[in-house]
């Protein structure tokens, strides 16, 4: 890209993004400013139909260390996805905790791999699995423990040309004081804005996460993001400027969530 085509291009976001913010309904969130980093460790796994009865039981057994992990504060919350959308070579479930440290993360790890879970019979049946550890600098939650509440996950990739710190501009500006509204209405409980920590992919991917309260907690998100769309024409351009939509994919999950 020329250096026209890049003043241009930053320029574009620019003009978008302060257009954006100065709408006061969506002005900067009180939490939009990056917060420490908060590491999430996430198995993912691939289980027969057969035996998601067995994975339950295997839940259950995770949850005894989990729980004292998090009274100790070690974690900040765990939980379990099933997911609800299949795909060819997609997984069916995933569990997951998060800690304010790795240091924190591997401890539990290290917990789980001497108790035997990993060879646990229904994990070691699974078709597929992978693991990935990721890093948030802009997250909030509502503490507590939830069970049949609904995991939105939306998986981006920045352009290879995007501005500096343009996740950063994203998140401080669009995405975070839209869900920062979710969550003060009860629509969520909780939300992320996730990258790699661990690369096991390329560079740029980042994730946005929000855990809905229930179905209609779904809609809401997505009345807010048409209402902000309307309102706020640039919202759009700004965000695809700086984003590949071809790397877009969007995953839905039932889930039980623990917060402290």
């Amino acid at each position: 890209m020329n250096k026209i085509m890049a003043r241009f291009f930053v320029s574009a976001i620019v003009v978008a993004l302060s257009v954006f913010c100065s709408t006061p309904a969506f002005a900067q969130a009180p939490d939009a400013k990056e917060k420490p980093p908060m590491y999430s460790y996430v198995g993912n796994w691939s289980i027969p139909r057969a035996q998601w009865g067995d994975m339950e039981k295997e839940y259950a057994a995770e949850q005894k260390i989990l729980d004292k992990a998090l009274a100790s504060g070690a974690i900040v919350g765990y939980g379990t996805d099933l997911n609800l959308v299949h795909t060819l070579d997609g997984g069916t479930h995933d569990d997951w905790y998060s800690a304010m440290s790795m240091a924190a993360l591997l401890n539990v790890l290290d917990q789980f791999y001497k108790s035997g879970t990993p060879t646990s019979p229904v994990l070691t049946n699974a078709t597929k699995h992978w693991d990935g550890i990721y890093v948030s600098r802009h997250y909030n939650w509502h503490a507590g423990s939830w069970k049949d509440a609904y995991t939105h996950l939306s998986i981006y990739r920045l352009k290879a040309d995007a501005p500096e710190g343009a996740l950063e501009t994203l998140s401080r500006n669009l995405i975070v004081p839209l869900l920062e509204k979710m969550l003060a209405d009860g629509a969520i409980h909780e939300y992320e804005i996730d990258t790699e920590a661990i690369h096991t992919e390329a560079p740029g991917m980042f994730g946005i996460v929000y855990v809905a309260a229930n179905a209609e907690g779904l809609d809401k998100v997505n009345e807010a993001i048409t209402e902000s769309l309307k309102s706020n024409p640039l919202f759009g351009p700004a965000f695809s400027a700086a984003t590949d939509s071809s790397a877009h994919r969007d995953f839905l999950m039932r889930s039980v969530a623990t917060y402290k």
